[in-house]
Order: C-alpha cells, then structure tokens, then sequence
C-alpha cells in the first residue's frame, strides 16, 4: 500500500478508523511524510492518538499529521462560498433570492457529500500535494461508511458533467448576447470563468483517482455475512467506475490460540466466512488482522496491528 493516496473504507464498525490510523502510522514510521485524513462525521480519529484535532493539520507522531474534517462546518463554508461567488455574478436586486435558494439547497440530499468532496480537492491539489516534492509522501482518507463513500468518489464524474451542461448553456448565452449586441465580441462572463475553474479542478482530481499509480482504495472488512456482502457490492460499484481497489484487510479475525465452546462456534461461523472471502475475492490482495483482546489505546497498539499489514 505504497500510493502517494489511499482511501480506506467499509462497513461501520469494522475498525476502519484503527486500520487507517495503524497504516498511516507505520508509513510515517518508515520515514514517509503523511497525512491522514478523517471524513468520517463519528469523529474517532482523534481518540486513536488520544488528543483532539481540527480542520487544519496536526501533528500526532514524527512525520505524521492528522486532520479530523467537520462536515457540519464544511458545509456551511461550502454555502458561504456558493454566496460569495454569487454575489460576484449576480445583479443586486437578485442576491436576496438567489442566497434563500442556496440555503434550501445546502439542506438538501448530497450538500454533505458536496461540501465534503470540494474540501477533499482542496486538500488534494492546494494543501498535501502528494508524491510532489513539496509536499506529503502519502495522504491516507479515513472515510465514512459505505455508502457515503461511494457516493463521495463518484462525484467527480457526476459534477463534471454538470459542470460541462451549465458551461454549454453559459456557452449558448454569451453567444446570443454577443450576436444582440452585435459587436461580434464575446462578453466578460465571470461566472464562466469560475464554472471554468471548477471544472479543471474536478477533472485533475478525477485524474488522480483514476491513476493507478496514484490512488488506491482499501476496504476493511470483518469475516461475518454482512461486511462480506457489503464489500462485494461496493468493489462492483468502485469497478464499474474504474477505481482501482489495492487491498481488502480483514480484520478482527479469531486468533488460532483463543479456545472455549463459544469460541469453537464462533470459529466455525468465521470459517464459512473467510472462505466466502477467499471464494469472492481470491484476485484482490488481502491482509489479515486477527481479534485483539484489549481497546486500541496508544502507538504502541496501532504499530502492533501495523504489523500485519505488511506485504
């Protein structure tokens, strides 16, 4: 798991968060620059290095930073800048009504995952620069469950081609303006110029994403019914989009000393599920990381399951 950016994900509650921190850890122990970052709304990054973080990068161990994203306040600073740049095109007597229609708009389904994805490019491409010189070696994304995630790395190219529709109908615009006006001239538009900016800026991270030398996706499952169909769901998904999954980690697998009646029921129902594993996904590389009996509480412990994430 070597790319300049991996995205972890899964079901809730299969220690993704853990996961993401021990790799993310290990990588900086080896003496990488890393960031990781939380898009996860639960806020559990933090408690895995056992200090509180923030929007902007912290430093939680030598050579690595942490950043634990607000969506709650990304959104609202996505809706302040909608306003802004409306305010920028728009005439006056306008701005009243167009800021009501932006604020129902900011409640409506997908603003979170909008307002997410627009700072997840700020990162990408203003702040962390990754496998560039000038910044990060790898940035590691702690994403929300499932389906939110989904939904986030498919936006690229569902924005881009809403982005490209209101370009031609700017396009068309300023084409019928200048032909009334009849000077031949295109007009200043400005709002196609900041439909212009994003545009560019979503397609370089699509590039991104779609690079297999740049991006990777990692899914953290346990050997149970319904995290071993959610995945299979989900690599359909991701495949279908040409997003290239680098790793399943199953993790909280039955250590072979652990012993007891329950413990025997428990490894049998394991059994029939790791070989589900083994079956659906036999050409994915895969990590196994085996049940811990105490709470992840310090370094020490994310090293510990760092260990068996290596190749």
């Amino acid at each position: 798991m070597h790319e300049p950016i991996l995205f972890f994900s899964g079901k809730g509650g299969v220690g993704k968060t853990t996961t993401a921190a021990a790799h993310a850890l290990a990588a900086a122990d080896s003496g990488r620059r890393v960031l990781l970052v939380s898009t996860d709304p639960a806020h559990n990054l933090g408690d895995a290095f056992s200090q509180p973080l923030g929007g902007q990068p912290t430093r939680v161990a030598p050579n690595l930073d942490a950043i634990e994203i607000d969506p709650d306040a990304e959104c609202a600073r996505y809706i302040e800048q909608v306003k802004q740049n409306i305010r920028a095109t728009v005439r006056s007597t306008m701005i009243e009504e167009a800021e009501r229609q932006i604020d129902m708009a900011g409640r409506a389904p997908g603003a979170y995952e909008a307002a997410l994805f627009d700072r997840m490019v700020g990162i990408l491409l203003d702040e962390a620069h990754p496998g560039e010189a000038k910044g990060y070696d790898q940035v590691v994304f702690d994403t929300a469950p499932t389906g939110h995630t989904i939904r986030l790395l498919t936006l690229p190219e569902l924005m881009g081609a809403w982005v490209d529709g209101l370009l031609r109908q700017r396009t068309e615009h300023n084409r019928e303006r200048s032909q009334w006006l009849g000077d031949g001239e295109v007009p200043e538009d400005p709002l196609y110029d900041l439909l212009s900016e994003r545009r560019r800026r979503i397609a370089a991270v699509r590039d991104l994403m779609l690079d297999p030398a740049m991006t990777a996706f990692v899914f953290v499952l346990t050997p149970e019914h319904l995290p071993v169909e959610e995945t299979r769901r989900a690599l359909a998904d991701l495949d279908s989009h040409q997003l290239r999954v680098g790793a399943l980690v199953i993790n909280k697998v039955l250590p072979e000393e652990a012993d007891g009646t329950f413990v025997a029921q428990r490894r049998a129902a394991e059994a029939e599920h790791l070989a589900a594993i083994e079956r659906h996904f036999a050409e994915r590389r895969r990590y196994y990381v085996p049940l811990r009996a105490a709470d992840v509480r310090d370094l020490d412990d994310l090293r510990a399951i760092a260990g068996h994430l290596r190749d």
